[in-house]
């Protein structure tokens, strides 16, 4: 059972990787919110299942950063649809809470130290542009160079994540 949580887990954040990424580099507006929707299904249900895993592991600090993580993501999901600029609002709110999220995972040493070390980037990075958007600016998620160069820092984290789970021996 242990094992395919992470199993699925895995295929989640990878889903979140590889379709986050494109939806970023793509023009055709629908594309783009067909491949963030994509995205957003698999990380919240990556992220959902590793609260669980980690709230279990008595690990609670780890685990309430992927529940903030879930909740992050689902906020940003509900401003695809909006297009590009009407989404800013929910990619604030959204980013914002990934920041806090990253760095509940990140600080605690559940993770790789290069894992670990992705992740703070990533937080410090949407920490920014969540508070550039929050002091006014109209900052769209497509945006160069921030948000645009933090999500290969997300990317590297949910890789490293990956390799965690996958690298876990089934309990017997």
């Amino acid at each position: 059972m242990k094992n395919s949580l992470n199993i699925v887990a895995a295929v989640g954040l990878a889903l979140g990787a590889v379709f986050g990424m494109a939806g970023t580099m793509v023009d055709q507006p629908n594309l783009r919110n067909t491949s963030w929707g994509i995205d957003s299904n698999g990380l919240v249900v990556a992220a959902a299942l590793l609260t669980l895993k980690f709230f279990r592991k008595g690990n609670d600090i780890v685990g309430a950063g992927f529940l903030v993580f879930a909740i992050g993501e689902g906020v940003m999901f509900s401003g695809t649809a909006a297009g590009l600029a009407g989404s800013v609002p929910a990619f604030a709110a959204g980013t914002a809470l990934w920041a806090a999220s990253l760095l509940l995972i990140s600080v605690p040493k559940e993770f790789a130290t290069w894992v670990r070390l992705a992740g703070v980037a990533s937080s410090i990075l949407f920490a920014i542009v969540a508070a550039r958007i929050l002091l006014g600016e109209r900052l769209l998620p497509t945006a160069s160079p921030l948000p645009y160069f933090a999500y290969p820092f997300l990317v590297l984290t949910f890789a490293g994540w990956i390799w965690t789970l996958l690298k876990e021996r089934p309990a017997r």
